[in-house]
């Protein structure tokens, strides 16, 4: 990527600085300043003090406890962190403070530079009410909805009530699909508020919420702004963000495609008049919502964007150089007509989240991380042995991909979907795989339902893993348990399979030995005797696969099945087995069939919690009675609200945990006894 550094300029480059932020966009930052030869610090909470960015950067200020308030969103905190440090400037990176005029003020208070634009232009812009003022006064058309945001849960509402529907509530202090909620109808108008209000709360410290017309079926481009804070500002050309989850972008691209060139220069025009009206300094991105060959502006991100990525592969240029050198006072690091653009460039986010359970976000220890080393450009924060805590975003990674034609980039992208391995949380890969051969993402007539549609139609992956995949899982389970046993134990010999009731061919167990748990399904699975060549029978549920698993490198093992010979990844956490080959991965759980008769069954009614997280609400008390659907307590992780239900009718008759807890995956909630069950 070539230099952002016009020829000639002088510079006044910082000898250090403070990145105030976590995960892939530390790491990506922290890359820039190496390659300029600039020092670097970094901040971590007390969950992040074994996290990837920590020791890519090297010297690193833990600033409090795990949660976002507790540690990335104390100010006083991070600017200590950036005097003991002994850094110029401090770059915020995207979310937590990079959008906060209180923080870049205090910033430069204390006497650092503030990587990013001036305190008044984020009070401008950060309030998107206020972002649509200052479109408005540069000519820009703007959607219906409030002309201020509003703390007040009432006040909200009588707004959304004084509209037509459909409207969305959107966090006034931030973006990246926090703190939205559609509504399409006024009944359960109040929860949405209050949870928008809350996610709003945690992700930015400030609840307050706007109310916009909502276009269902538009897309979302975006324009790249860079201006110098004097009055010259350039564009770095737009950038397609329609397909989106939750409001949430899953995909990203550079250029936009089927986009009238009359629409393309409109929408640059706007935002570079905008930028140009505020004196803008340093990047930005304004968003447009399109419909046909109508353009509404949305809101302005006055910070470095997840997607910038794929800017910097069809222009060239380093983003974040950009910004460094923007912010010593080099002044506009290049010219509008040497901007631009080569290809297609196609980004996705790879997140902990299981697509088979409506997206649940996914936590736990990574046991297996490898990402694609040829032709992707790989922006993680992650690595094997971390734990995904409940407390971030779900975001492990993103893939970038340049080509010379948008069809090139998008197999490219997939292949690299495949080559993907991230084994310990449940990962969507598999969905962003299906998602970039639908014809509607081939044809770029999508818009930003488009996810929606596609899961309002089901088949997400929630069948069960293939009969030779779960074969292999469990013959990969019988010879972890050989290697790993005591001598003459269950599972040590090569003609016994933990039950030691025969011996010889491969004549199976009377009695299953494994129960294997994949996409709802529970199988039985029984083994015949172990050949010396690592042969064995194995029968799941009624059918039989006779297979040879031998170790290769690392996790690889080679599977055997006839003349058909394939390299699998398995790995172990607990009791799942993660099996991978050819871009689908299936997690698979393995309990010994002993064990699960010992235990019985779990007792009838437990509610349980599906992942790690904090318990926001409880919404009923002991005693109460519920009908199957009632929600019995709201939960928070990774940024997002979760409804804890009743499977059945019946009574609470015990309720264990209360709100502003911290709570482990599978922990009991509540106990609901269905009525007549004691009698």
């Amino acid at each position: 990527m070539k230099s952002a550094h016009r020829a000639g300029a002088d510079s006044d480059m910082f000898k250090k600085i403070l990145i105030a932020n976590r995960g892939e966009i530390a790491c990506r930052i922290a890359h820039t300043c190496r390659r300029l030869g600039i020092a670097v610090a970094g901040v971590h909470s007390s969950a992040d003090r074994d996290a990837l960015h920590v020791d890519l950067i090297g010297e690193s200020i833990e600033i409090g406890g795990a949660t976002p308030a507790e540690s990335y969103l104390r100010i006083d905190a991070v600017i200590d962190a950036a005097r003991r440090t002994g850094s110029q400037a401090i770059h915020p990176g995207f979310g937590f403070l990079a959008e906060n005029a209180v923080f870049a003020r205090t910033v430069e208070a204390a006497g650092l530079v503030f990587i990013g634009p001036t305190p008044e232009v984020i009070e401008r812009l950060g309030d998107k009410a206020s972002a649509k003022r200052e479109a408005r006064a540069a000519g820009a058309a703007v959607l219906g909805g409030s002309e201020l945001p509003s703390r007040d849960a009432a006040e909200v509402a009588a707004t959304v009530r004084g509209l037509p529907l459909p409207v969305i509530l959107k966090a006034a202090a931030g973006g990246g699909g926090k703190g939205m909620r559609v509504v399409q109808q006024l009944d359960g108008l109040m929860e949405a508020i209050e949870a928008a209000m809350r996610e709003a709360k945690s992700s930015f410290g400030d609840a307050a919420l706007i109310v916009e017309a909502f276009v269902e079926r538009g897309r979302h481009i975006e324009v790249q702004i860079v201006g110098d804070g004097h009055g010259e500002v350039i564009h770095l050309f737009e950038r397609e963000c329609t397909l989106q989850r939750r409001h949430q972008k899953v995909i990203e691209e550079a250029p936009a495609v089927n986009l009238a060139p009359a629409l393309r220069e409109a929408m640059l025009g706007d935002a570079v008049r905008l930028g140009q009206r505020l004196r803008y300094r340093g990047v930005g991105t304004v968003e447009f919502i399109v419909q046909g060959d109508s353009h509404h502006f949305l809101e302005v991100n006055p910070r470095l964007q997840v997607e910038h990525p794929v800017t910097e592969e069809v222009t060239g240029i380093d983003i974040v150089e950009v910004m460094l050198r923007i912010a010593a006072n080099e002044g506009l690091p290049l010219r509008q007509s040497e901007v631009q653009m080569r290809g297609h460039a196609i980004e996705a986010r790879v997140c902990a989240e299981d697509a088979a359970q409506n997206f649940l976000p996914s936590t736990g220890e990574l046991i297996a991380v490898r990402f694609p080393t040829s032709g992707v450009r790989v922006e993680s924060g992650v690595r094997a042995g971390m734990v995904v805590t409940p407390y971030y975003d779900s975001m492990l990674a993103k893939l970038i991909v340049h080509a010379p034609t948008r069809e090139a980039a998008l197999d490219r992208l997939s292949g690299a979907l495949g080559e993907t391995q991230v084994h310990g949380v449940e990962t969507n890969c598999a969905f962003l795989q299906r998602l970039l051969a639908l014809p509607a993402t081939r044809d770029a007539s999508f818009h930003t339902r488009l996810i929606d549609e596609v899961l309002a139609e089901g088949g997400q992956g929630t069948g069960s893993a293939p009969l030779e995949r779960l074969a292999a899982a469990a013959a990969w389970w019988l010879l972890d348990a050989r290697r790993s046993s005591k001598p003459f134990g269950a599972w040590s010999a090569l003609d016994v399979t933990g039950w030691q009731m025969h011996a010889g061919d491969d004549r199976l167990t009377p009695v299953p030995a494994l129960l294997l748990r994949s996409g709802g399904t529970t199988h039985e699975a029984r083994f015949g005797a172990v050949s010396p060549e690592s042969e064995v029978t194995v029968q799941i549920g009624t059918e039989r696969v006779r297979l040879a698993l031998t170790a290769s490198a690392g996790s690889d093992w080679r599977l055997r099945i006839g003349d058909c010979h394939e390299v699998l990844t398995i790995v172990r956490s607990d009791d799942a087995v993660f099996v991978q080959s050819g871009g689908t991965a299936h997690t698979i759980g393995v309990t010994s069939y002993l064990s699960q008769v010992a235990t019985g069954r779990q007792a009838s009614g437990q509610l349980r919690t599906p992942m790690m997280g904090m318990i926001l609400k409880t919404h009923v008390e002991v005693g109460e009675r519920v009908r199957a659907g009632d929600v019995v307590a709201t939960m928070e992780s990774m940024k997002m609200e979760m409804r804890i239900n009743a499977d059945h009718d019946g009574v609470v008759r015990s309720l264990s945990v209360q709100p502003g807890q911290m709570v482990e995956r599978g922990l009991v909630v509540a106990v609901v006894e269905s009525e007549g069950a004691a009698e």
